[in-house]
């Protein structure tokens, strides 16, 4: 494994000590949360989030139009992101797959596909270990998923292998804004969000351990960084609504 040349390498939820902990950690915590995993979502972003998911999915229409695309969308949770692809691909018969290592957040992914025709396709797999050939994918997403890896750096690697050449990804996640709203976001996500989100849910360890992780995150420019070092080129990050979240694009070197 190569040894990463930056400080931070991935998720580090309290009291994991390795890469293995840190990932069990952090599954432990999202089947804690996945039965008010979707209320909780839409409540504490004011229902922006949904707004963020139709955002990332319109930026790659041209990949979604085409009717033998194979899209993947990581870390996909209870399926958001995966059902905006198949809203913005429409007619086309691009092919989208969700994974998670949460078996409980693919069954409430599952439960919401039943109603919507049965796609996108759910398998649970490891995100630094997928079951996937080489060059497989046109397009790889993840939506608030990839902060959580315990290694960011072989999450990026796994996701150019698993890419044809040229093949895109696109990874939404949070930011922290500059200026005033910056201040005023900090408030709401470190004192306010933990509290909504312990008192809802029954479950502290999740909602403390949010806005942690997002501290924790690499700044824009060390992601683009890491994205380059990984095999991307034309790497760009674009915020939305003020930076408090944003998406980080990058294509396979052909």
């Amino acid at each position: 494994m190569p040894e990463s040349k930056y400080p931070v390498i991935g998720a580090a939820p309290e009291g994991a000590g390795d890469r293995t902990s840190a990932a069990r950690a952090v599954r432990e915590m999202f089947t804690s949360i996945a039965p008010r995993y979707d209320l909780l979502n839409h409540a504490l972003s004011f229902n922006v989030d949904r707004m963020w998911w139709r955002r990332t999915a319109r930026a790659f229409r041209d990949i979604l139009a085409r009717p033998d695309a194979r899209v993947l969308d990581l870390c996909c949770g209870t399926g958001d992101m995966a059902f905006a692809l198949r809203r913005e691909a429409g007619k086309s018969s691009a092919q989208i797959v969700g994974a998670d290592f949460s078996h409980a957040m693919l069954q409430r992914a599952a439960i919401k596909s039943a109603h919507r025709g049965g796609s996108p396709e759910w398998i649970e797999a490891d995100a630094l270990n997928l079951p996937f050939p080489g060059g497989h994918f046109d397009l790889v997403t993840s939506a608030f998923g990839f902060r959580n890896l315990a290694d960011y750096d072989a999450g990026l690697r796994e996701i150019a292998r698993v890419l044809r050449p040229v093949g895109e990804c696109g990874i939404l996640d949070f930011g922290e804004p500059k200026g005033v709203m910056g201040a005023l976001y900090r408030v709401y996500f470190k004192q306010v969000l933990p509290r909504v989100g312990t008192m809802i849910s029954g479950v502290r360890g999740p909602y403390a351990y949010l806005p942690a992780s997002v501290e924790r995150f690499p700044s824009p420019e060390e992601m683009l960084g890491r994205m380059k070092d990984a095999g991307f080129v034309e790497a760009t990050w674009t915020p939305y609504t003020f930076g408090i979240a944003g998406l980080y694009g990058g294509k396979k070197a052909g």
